[in-house]
């Protein structure tokens, strides 16, 4: 687990820069905001520890170097009361603030939260998308993903065995000292875990943390009928999870293009289809493209602009249970844009024919008085 990852910022970020980035990402994931959501839990743990580690100069120092983890540094006992040295007051990197003993007493009891189960891995979210024919028919989508899964040199623990030596950091005692004015206090050496001791080492590999960042192809089917904002699962190929915990999940976002001439409505597609006034006044069958094949439709005599026809089982099939919707077809009368005079006068001819008024029909009585 990259903690500048984590938090969203750059290794090189200032500590401003990463107490806005924690406390951005938190008011997202707090528990209390999130009562319930698992997830979200989970990801505000993940967050607390690496701002806990970034924040603190000389644990930040260790992660970079390779020489601390996440889990050294919060699994290490809080800071006991061990007397008081009149000899002289501690100055400089010796020093220990009040904030430094209780931050550590907050860290051992979020690590404590923490250890009692695996954390589950961060899922992952990458948008697809999608044509209108590729939605409709289904496609194996070809998803790069850059994830963080177990260390392969240390299988996931974070460290390697080696021959026992004598712990440097606490010089064998297993305790380190600090001092503030006049009271000393102790706790276990974070290094040894207070043995005096080391007996593993980190992974250099992974630096301690135990997954390593790694690209990954992945073709991912996505079914028949998608709509657009549906979101498809693929179990397991988030982040890895911590301390055993289950990987996340990965997540694609569908969003499917507009079609120039269909349009989806549940599970039903409808389009407008122009026709010309010989074909409506004296019906005709006309070709219609659809997303499967063309049909022929059949138009009535006297078919009226904006009539539509509803032919069944000619939609989307659902990608839940494979039923599919319908297609509605809207025709639409198109004059043709340029008369000849022939074509004018036999259309004179028909007016004086069928002479009748096409508004009396619905305005009649209104226009007569």
């Amino acid at each position: 687990m990259d903690l500048y990852i984590v938090l969203g910022v750059q290794r090189g970020a200032s500590p401003g820069e990463i107490k806005r980035a924690y406390r951005r990402l938190a008011r997202r994931y707090h528990p209390d905001i999130n009562p319930g959501d698992r997830e979200a839990a989970a990801r505000f743990r993940q967050i607390l520890e690496a701002y806990e580690t970034l924040i603190d100069p000389d644990r930040r120092r260790r992660y970079d170097s390779g020489h601390g983890s996440p889990r050294t540094v919060t699994e290490q006992a809080a800071y006991g009361f061990a007397g008081f040295d009149f000899s002289g007051a501690a100055e400089g990197h010796r020093a220990t603030t009040f904030g430094d003993l209780f931050e550590d007493v907050f860290a051992r009891h979020s690590e404590r939260a923490r250890s009692d189960s695996g954390e589950r891995g961060a899922d992952l979210h990458i948008k697809a998308l999608l044509s209108f024919e590729e939605a409709w028919r289904g496609v194996q989508w070809p998803v790069s993903v850059t994830r963080q899964e177990a260390c392969r040199s240390c299988a996931g623990t974070g460290f390697h065995r080696t021959v026992e030596s004598r712990c440097v950091a606490c010089e064998g005692s297993g305790v380190v000292r600090s001092v503030r004015g006049h009271m000393v206090f102790s706790k276990n050496c974070p290094h040894c875990s207070g043995t005096g001791r080391l007996r593993q080492l980190g992974c250099e590999t992974c630096h301690g943390q135990g997954v390593e960042t790694r690209a990954e192809a992945i073709n991912v089917r996505i079914p028949p009928g998608i709509a657009n904002g549906a979101r498809v699962r693929v179990p397991g190929k988030g982040h890895a999870g911590v301390r055993g915990g289950a990987p996340g999940d990965l997540f694609l976002d569908v969003e499917v293009a507009r079609h120039p001439y269909y349009q989806r409505i549940d599970n039903d597609i409808h389009m407008v289809v122009p026709i010309a006034i010989h074909e409506a006044a004296l019906g005709a069958r006309i070709e219609v493209p659809t997303p499967d094949t063309p049909i022929r439709l059949r138009v009535p005599p006297g078919t009226q602009s904006g009539q539509r026809f509803r032919l069944r089982d000619r939609g989307v099939p659902s990608p839940r249970n494979g039923l599919r919707g319908d297609l509605v077809i809207e025709v639409r009368i198109l004059l043709p844009r340029v008369l000849d005079e022939r074509s004018k006068e036999l259309l004179r001819e028909f007016g004086r024919i069928n002479g009748e008024s096409v508004r009396d029909e619905i305005f009649g009585g209104e226009l007569k008085a």
